[in-house]
C-alpha cells in the first residue's frame, strides 16, 4: 500500500530512505487508509545500522524503481550531531503504459525529509507525495531508534496513511498495482540492511564509533571503511553479552543480522508475530497492531491476548471495524457471565461427567488439540431433561476455554503458532431421537454463542460414520454456521474414513481411538441413556436456567423510547455512597439520578405490548409515576449524563439526605445498527418487535457507608469495575457535582 521513497546523496552521515518500504503508497479509494508496521529489531548498534543504510546510495541495485533524487535543503549542526536533508525523489512506478498515459506522467515525485540526530541516536524519515497531491494524499513516517533494553541494538518502525480523492476513475486498478508492488518491496526491504551489513563485514567494518563532541575530528582521521588511520583509535568488540535481554527469543544463537524480538511490552515486533501468531501479510500485521493499539488506548489493565484479537480479525477478513465490533460484543458477554473464570469456579454436574460423551484426546498431525465427541452415543434428550439448556451451554463454554488453554500449551511445545483445535465427531448411533426439538434448539443456541465468541478456533471438523438421518440435522444447523467454518468440515459416510483421504491423513495411527478401529484407548465417556429418575420438571429446569443466567453480579435491562428503566435505592443514613458500574450494550442512553422523600409505587414491569420482555436477560421497570412533577415530587441530584453505545461508566454519589434515590437509564437516540454475518435469533425477534427504538444496559449497583467507601473493592477509587481479565476500563472523566465521581470508559 505505502512506500517510502528516497535516494541517498553521497557523503558520510547523510540519512537516506527507510530500509523496509520504498515506493509509492497507494490504497483503496474513498477513505483514509492507515498502515502500522511491527517493530524490527537488529542486533547491531545504531551507528553500524546507519553505515549500512548509507551504503545503498547513490545507487542501489536492490531498488530499481528509484531513478534519481535531488537535494532541496540540507542542514548540519556545527558539532556534527544533527544532519537534516530534504530531497525530491524521482520514481519509475511499475504501472501499465495506458494508465501512465491517461495520468499524463512517466514518473512520480516524492519529497522526503530525513533528520539524523547522532547525539540521541535517532533517524526520523518523513515523506509525502508531490505528484497528484490534489488527488492523492500520502504521508509516511519511519524511524530508527536504540532498543530500550539494549543500547547495542536498533529498532525500526514505520507508519503511513493514504487518502485517494480520485484517480481518473482507476482507483481500484491503482490499488491493486500498489498492493502488488508493496508486498514485493516489503520482502525486498527486509534484505537491504542485511545485504549491506554483510558487505561492510567483508570490508572489515564491524564497528562504527558513537558520536562525541570531537566526532568531526575523528571523521577526518578515520575512514568509514574501518581501517584506522591513527593507531590511537581502538575498535572494541561489539559482541559483548553485557546488557543482553534474558528473553528466550533474544538468545545469542540467532544470526547476527536477523531481526529479533525484545521490544517493549506495548508493541509487537516482527519475530514475535512470526513465532507466536504465524505468517501474516504486511497488511494483516498492520490490522493486528492498529486494533491492539486501539485497545491499549481505550482500556486500562490487561487487554485481550494477541491470539484472541487475531481470531476476530480473521473472522472478519481483517476488516478492523467489523472485527472491533464483534470483539467488543464478546468482551461484554464475557464480563457479564464471568467466562474468564469458568474453569476455576464452575464444576460440571455429575450427570455431565457421566453421560456427556466427549473429551480431549492427544493432538492431530498439525499439533492442534484433538477433541472427540461421540454424538451418536449421547442421549441429548436425557441431558436436556436432566440439566436444562443453560447447563449444557456452560459446559460447552468450559470446553472452549480449555481448548484455548491447550492451544497456548501446544504453541510452546511444538515451537510454532497453534491457535485452533480439531474436533472429531462420531455419529454412529445418530437417529431421530437426536432430532428432538428442544435438543435441536439447545444445539442451535450453543452454535450461536460459540460462533459469536470463539471465532476461528475450529481448525478442522471430522464427521465420521454419518448415517442417513444426518442430512436432516445438517439442514437444520448449517444456516447458523459461518461460511468459513463450514469449509473446515470433512464428512465421511460409513467406513470411508478408513480409506485414502481419511482419518490417517489428519491423525497419527498411534492415537486413533479404539472405537474407530485404532489401537489407542480413548478415555472419553461412552455416553448412554440418562436415567429418567434424573429428569427434572419444567419448573425446576426453568429455575435452574434462571440461576445460571443470573449467576453474575450484573443485571440486564432494556430501555425503550418512552420507557426508561429505573431502579430504587433506599438510603437510611445520610452521607452513604451509591456506586454504580454499567455498560451500554446497545444504543445511546441518558443516565439520571433522582431523589424523593416518599417512596414510589412498588416496582412493576411496564406493559409495553410488543416491547414487553420477560427474558431474564433484559427487563424494563418504571418507578416514577407519570403524575409526578420534577421539583415537587422528586428532584435531580446529578446532571444528566449522555452515554454512547459501547461506553462503560463507573461512578459514585455521596448522598446528602435520607430517602429514596432512583437511578434511571433513558433512551437518547437511534442506536447504531450492528452488522454481523450471521443472524442472532433473539436480535431478529427484538428488531421485528421494537425496530431501532431499543437500548440495552448491563448494570451493577452497591450502597456503601461513607467510612468504608475508600477501601471498597467496588468503589471508584479502588479502580475496579468488575470487568473481566480480558477487558477493563478506559478514559475517565468527572461529573460536575462535587459529591459525585463518574468515570466513563469505552469498551467498543
Amino acid at each position: 500500500m505505502f512506500f517510502c521513497p528516497g535516494k541517498k546523496q553521497e557523503g558520510p552521515g547523510v540519512a537516506g530512505r527507510c530500509d523496509r518500504r520504498c515506493g509509492l503508497f497507494l490504497l483503496a479509494a474513498a477513505m483514509v487508509q492507515k498502515y502500522q508496521s511491527p517493530v524490527r529489531v537488529y542486533k547491531h548498534p545504531f551507528e553500524l545500522i546507519m553505515a549500512a543504510y548509507e551504503k545503498r546510495f547513490p545507487t542501489c541495485p536492490l531498488i530499481p524503481m528509484f531513478v534519481a533524487s535531488d537535494t532541496v535543503n540540507e542542514f548540519k549542526s556545527e558539532d556534527g550531531a544533527v544532519h537534516v536533508i530534504e530531497r525530491r525523489c524521482k520514481l519509475d512506478i511499475d504501472a501499465p503504459r495506458l494508465l501512465k498515459k491517461i495520468a499524463g506522467v512517466d514518473y512520480v515525485y516524492f519529497v522526503q525529509k530525513n533528520s539524523l540526530n547522532r547525539r540521541d541516536r535517532t533517524l526520523h524519515i518523513e515523506a509525502y507525495n508531490e505528484t497528484f497531491s490534489n488527488r492523492v494524499i500520502i504521508n509516511e513516517h519511519c524511524c530508527y531508534t536504540v532498543h530500550p533494553d539494549n543500547e547495542d541494538w536498533t529498532c525500526f518502525e514505520q507508519s503511513a496513511s493514504l487518502d485517494i480523492k480520485s484517480f481518473f476513475g482507476f482507483e481500484s486498478t491503482v490499488e491493486k498495482i500498489a498492493m502488488k508492488q508493496y508486498t514485493s518491496n516489503i520482502k525486498k526491504g527486509k534484505e537491504i540492511i542485511e545485504y549491506y551489513l554483510k558487505q561492510l563485514e567483508e570490508e572489515g567494518v564491524t564497528f562504527v564509533p558513537r558520536w562525541t563532541p570531537d566526532a568531526c575530528k575523528l571523521e577526518k582521521s578515520t575512514s568509514l571503511t574501518g581501517r584506522p588511520v591513527s593507531p590511537a583509535i581502538n575498535i572494541p568488540d561489539t559482541a559483548t553479552k553485557e546488557g543482553l535481554n534474558n528473553k528466550e527469543i533474544l538468545n545469542t544463537s540467532s544470526s547476527p543480522s536477523e531481526p529479533t524480538a525484545g521490544t517493549p511490552d506495548d508493541k509487537l515486533d516482527a519475530d514475535y508475530i512470526k513465532r507466536y501468531l504465524g505468517d501474516l501479510t504486511p497488511m494483516q500485521e498492520s490490522c493486528l497492531i492498529r486494533l491492539r493499539q486501539w485497545l491499549q488506548e481505550t482500556h486500562k489493565g490487561k487487554i485481550p491476548k494477541d491470539e484472541h484479537i487475531l481470531r476476530f480479525l480473521r473472522a472478519r477478513d481483517f476488516n478492523i471495524d467489523k472485527a472491533r465490533e464483534i470483539l467488543c460484543q464478546s468482551l461484554t458477554w464475557r464480563k457479564q457471565h464471568q467466562v474468564d473464570y469458568i474453569l476455576d469456579t464452575w464444576n460440571p454436574p455429575q450427570v455431565l461427567q457421566d453421560f456427556y460423551a466427549g473429551g480431549w484426546h492427544h493432538h492431530d498431525k498439525d499439533g492442534r488439540p484433538l477433541y472427540v465427541l461421540r454424538l451418536g452415543q449421547m442421549d441429548t434428550k436425557g441431558l436436556v431433561r436432566a440439566l436444562g439448556e443453560e447447563a449444557l451451554l456452560r459446559y460447552v463454554l468450559s470446553i472452549n476455554e480449555e481448548g484455548l488453554r491447550r492451544c497456548e500449551e501446544n504453541t510452546k511445545v511444538f515451537g510454532r503458532p497453534i491457535s485452533s483445535w480439531t474436533c472429531l465427531v462420531d455419529l454412529e448411533g445418530l437417529n431421530m431421537r437426536h432430532l428432538w426439538r428442544p435438543g435441536v434448539k439447545a444445539l442451535l443456541r450453543i452454535i450461536e454463542v460459540v460462533e459469536a465468541n470463539y471465532p476461528e478456533t475450529l481448525g478442522r471438523l471430522l464427521i465420521l460414520r454419518a448415517p442417513r438421518v444426518f442430512p436432516v440435522l445438517w439442514t437444520l444447523v448449517s444456516p447458523f454456521i459461518d461460511d468459513n467454518t463450514r469449509k473446515k468440515f470433512l464428512i465421511y459416510a460409513g467406513n470411508d474414513y478408513q480409506g485414502p483421504g481419511g482419518l490417517l491423513d489428519y491423525i497419527d495411527k498411534e492415537i486413533i481411538p479404539d472405537f474407530l478401529g485404532g489401537e489407542c484407548m480413548c478415555e472419553v465417556p461412552e455416553g448412554g441413556l440418562v436415567p429418567k429418575s434424573l429428569y427434572r420438571t419444567a419448573e425446576e429446569l426453568e429455575n435452574e436456567d434462571l440461576k445460571l443466567w443470573t449467576e453474575t453480579i450484573y443485571q440486564s435491562a432494556s430501555v425503550f423510547k418512552g420507557a426508561p428503566h429505573e431502579i430504587l435505592i433506599q438510603i437510611v443514613d445520610a452521607s452513604s455512597v451509591i456506586t454504580w458500574d454499567f455498560d451500554v450494550c446497545k444504543g445511546d442512553i441518558v443516565f439520571n439520578i433522582y431523589h424523593s422523600k416518599r417512596a414510589p409505587q412498588p416496582p412493576k414491569k411496564e406493559s409495553l405490548g410488543a416491547h414487553s420482555i420477560t427474558s431474564p436477560g433484559g427487563n424494563n421497570v418504571q418507578l416514577i409515576d407519570k403524575v409526578w412533577q420534577l421539583g415537587r415530587d422528586y428532584s435531580m441530584v446529578e446532571s444528566p449524563l449522555t452515554c454512547r453505545e459501547g461506553e462503560s461508566v463507573q461512578g459514585s454519589h455521596v448522598t446528602r439526605w435520607p430517602g429514596f434515590y432512583i437511578l434511571q437509564w433513558k433512551f437518547h437516540s437511534m442506536p447504531a445498527c450492528a452488522t454481523t454475518s450471521l443472524p442472532r435469533v433473539d436480535d431478529v425477534l427484538a428488531s421485528l418487535q421494537v425496530s431501532s427504538h431499543k437500548c440495552k444496559v448491563m448494570y451493577y449497583t452497591e450502597v456503601i457507608g461513607s467510612e468504608d467507601f475508600r477501601g471498597s473493592m467496588t468503589s471508584l477509587e479502588s479502580s475496579h469495575s468488575g470487568f473481566s481479565q480480558l477487558s477493563a476500563a478506559t478514559t475517565s472523566s468527572s461529573q460536575s457535582h462535587s459529591s459525585s465521581m463518574i468515570s466513563r470508559w469505552r469498551f467498543c
